[in-house]
């Protein structure tokens, strides 16, 4: 299993054309992205869902990622979800999540996977879960992680603060406090005026000091997003990295109100709010429970490549693709071969959602003209979508539908 994980991200990541320097970036991102990289995903399902116009008859195919967003496109009633990825982590959380929607009930799902804190989650998991896993997943939660402890034990001690991502944003923790600033004082924030004031007096003046921006200038310093190298430049755009994540930050800290924005929760207080009232993604809100319990078997999960999986799908067999940030990582060849097979795969109607880390779409003069030819871009769309994602952290949120 390992040799395996290694070929399919490092075939993902590292690109052979570039320099040395470059390659060596790439590897480091692919070692880095072999362990947990999301325990939650950082795409918004609400405005994935809006975009892709789900029917009773669709069949979606998606990256899994921390695995909330196909869970929860399970409320808007498809016909089947195919949810692929390369990293074994996320693999085994997506097996570890289905199977606590599964068989606990909402106190308890609660409890396991959204507060994801509680001591009593260790002996959930051994009576209730574990039996119910395969013995792949069942040897990665009870596996040992670098330091030594049992992963399951993450959701004893708050799952959202591990993996990369986790990592990362425990990181910015630590240096906004090191310049005295609390990040869950937006929290408390009563309006969006208020949270505006926050973000200026508190936030935005950490961005010029000259620690965070020596940090930004590096490409390594941005793992923990889950950029790799080559998304490094697209990200950046010309400008001083520390000035992008200030606008996204601030998007995410002033566009949408708190109360309602569980990807606010998690970037400032490194887990979902646990009063009743607290934000959290649909398949986790307690009214969609029953709904995502009956659909879960309309979910099949492959530790795989995404082109490889459709290449071996029958024509016309889907008409929802949603390829999240993955084709930053993308050569022209590649990007070529996967919209050559996502044609060949599309039903007339088909759409297909993707994030860039810039805000153009990255598919022009990069992908065969041909091809891009039977596909329209819905510009008013993509940026509606983009407007609405509450995540906050792309540049741009896409739209093509297929003409057929």
């Amino acid at each position: 299993m390992n040799t395996s994980r290694s070929s399919l991200i490092e075939g993902a990541v590292v690109r052979e054309e570039s320099s040395r320097k470059a390659r060596l970036l790439d590897k480091a991102f692919a070692l880095a992205f072999k362990g947990l990289v999301y325990a939650q995903i950082w795409e918004d399902p609400v405005a994935d869902m809006d975009a892709m116009q789900i029917q009773p008859d669709s069949r979606i195919i998606t990256i899994a990622s921390g695995g909330c967003n196909a869970l929860s496109y399970l409320t808007a009633n498809p016909a089947h979800i195919t949810v692929v990825d390369l990293n074994t982590a996320h693999i085994a959380l997506n097996n570890l999540k289905h199977a606590a929607v599964r068989h606990l009930d909402y106190s308890d799902l609660r409890r396991f996977v959204a507060e994801a804190d509680h001591p009593e989650n260790l002996a959930l998991y051994r009576e209730r879960l574990a039996p119910h896993l395969d013995e792949a997943t069942r040897r990665y939660w009870e596996g040992r992680d670098l330091v030594g402890r049992r992963r399951i034990g993450a959701f004893t001690r708050g799952v959202y603060r591990h993996g990369l991502l986790g990592g990362f944003i425990g990181a910015a923790h630590l240096i906004a406090r090191l310049h005295r600033i609390d990040p869950a004082e937006i929290l408390e924030a009563g309006t969006l005026e208020d949270q505006r004031r926050v973000f200026d007096e508190r936030f935005a003046p950490v961005f010029e000091r000259p620690l965070v921006r020596w940090l930004t200038k590096h490409p390594a310093s941005l793992f923990g997003l889950g950029i790799p190298p080559a998304q490094y430049d697209a990200l950046a755009g010309g400008h001083r990295m520390a000035d992008v994540l200030r606008a996204r930050l601030e998007k995410l800290a002033c566009h949408f109100p708190v109360n309602d924005n569980y990807f606010a929760w998690q970037a400032f207080s490194r887990g979902y709010g646990k009063g009743v009232e607290a934000p959290l993604p649909p398949y986790l809100q307690e009214a969609n429970l029953p709904q995502v319990r009956e659909r879960l078997g309309r979910l099949e999960l492959r530790h795989a490549n995404f082109t490889h999986v459709l290449a071996d799908a029958d024509a016309a067999s889907y008409d929802r693709y949603v390829l999240l940030d993955a084709q930053d990582w993308m050569t022209d060849a590649q990007l070529t071969e996967l919209w050559t097979e996502i044609t060949r795969t599309a039903r007339p109607g088909a759409r297909v959602l993707f994030r860039t880390a810039a805000e153009p779409s990255l598919l022009p003069g990069r992908v065969r003209q041909d091809i891009l030819d039977r596909w329209d871009y819905r510009e008013a769309e993509s940026l509606a979508a983009n407007r609405a994602d509450r995540s906050s952290i792309y540049g741009g949120v896409h739209l093509y539908v297929f003409r057929g």
